[in-house]
């Protein structure tokens, strides 16, 4: 059977993992990995059997798929240049800077009829994988997302940085239109928001409370969801969900421990998939570019209270 040639593009603390990955699976051929890092680049390639470039550019006509883990702002001149080269592509959340740079993509894609999929880790999580069996009509939705401050990331707001992952599930589990979102943040150690609280107000009646920080002392992810006769608490860092049910008068409690498996091999695994067989990837770029929508969209009411308030 003739192997799938991929490459990785950025290979820092998440694109290094990609790497790792693709070099494990069986039928799939890492040709080869770059970053700007000439030194990084060589490092992970021999760790994983494969060869380091210092320029993107070199892995042109040596691999039918790559992933993309650079920082944000060169996702779409990066994701261009395969895309038109006719390479399938996994690009790292969040997709592009704006909603423009995502459409041409999608459309760039689409054209040249190839997979493109956003890397939205948190649904592979098996937590979340066994949420969804337990989704019926969801009335009210709590989400934490908290970290200590790092100055990785922070090209982007904590809204890009880590809220986007909250934004993605909560959309995906509540499945109706947005009617209205209301978001304020503050910015403290970086150029952009450190900390933000969003309310999004669903078209089918279901509201959503989501708030991220990268300036707690200690992580925290919890997602909290409230139906009309259940109540499902998850803790992504144990994991641990437990689901709490009315049942004749009374509630009862069931403690559901999801199976132990890596999101992101899971989250490779589909891309190959997707390449291989023509599978539709569990996260497309319409998909991310939605949610990049209404992150925006959190962003631009933060700004605006910010500026109004100086």
């Amino acid at each position: 059977m003739k192997k799938l040639k991929v490459g990785v593009v950025g290979v820092g603390r998440l694109g290094k993992e990609h790497a790792r990955l693709y070099a494990l699976l069986p039928g799939v051929e890492l040709v080869g990995v770059a970053d700007v890092d000439g030194a990084r680049a060589k490092t992970v390639a021999a760790r994983n059997g494969t060869v380091g470039y210092n320029d993107y550019e070199e892995l042109y006509g040596k691999v039918a798929a790559v992933s993309i883990a650079v920082p944000t702002d060169l996702h779409y001149p990066v994701a261009r240049d395969f895309l038109q080269r006719g390479i399938h592509l996994l690009l790292e959340k969040p997709m592009t800077r704006t909603t423009e740079e995502a459409e041409e993509l999608i459309k760039l894609a689409k054209r040249n009829k190839l997979v493109f999929q956003v890397g939205h880790i948190e649904r592979y999580n098996a937590a979340i994988r066994e949420i969804e069996t337990l989704i019926q009509s969801p009335r009210f939705i709590e989400s934490h997302r908290l970290a200590p401050y790092q100055p990785r990331g922070t090209e982007v707001g904590v809204v890009l940085d880590l809220m986007i992952h909250d934004l993605d599930i909560i959309l995906h589990l509540v499945d109706s239109p947005l009617k209205r979102v209301e978001a304020t943040g503050v910015a403290v150690l970086s150029r952009h928001e450190d900390i933000a609280n969003v309310r999004l107000l669903f078209q089918n009646g279901c509201v959503a409370n989501v708030t991220s920080s990268r300036l707690s002392r200690e992580k925290m992810r919890k997602l909290r969801i409230f139906q009309n006769d259940s109540y499902i608490s998850l803790d992504y860092l144990v994991p641990a969900i437990d689901l709490y049910r009315k049942k004749e008068g009374t509630i009862s409690r069931e403690k559901i421990s999801p199976r132990k498996v890596e999101p992101l091999r899971l989250e490779i695994e589909d891309f190959v998939a997707c390449v291989s067989g023509g599978k539709r990837p569990l996260v497309s770029g319409e998909e991310g570019k939605e949610v990049l929508k209404v992150a925006l969209e959190i962003e631009r009411q933060i700004q605006e209270k910010v500026t109004r308030n100086s």
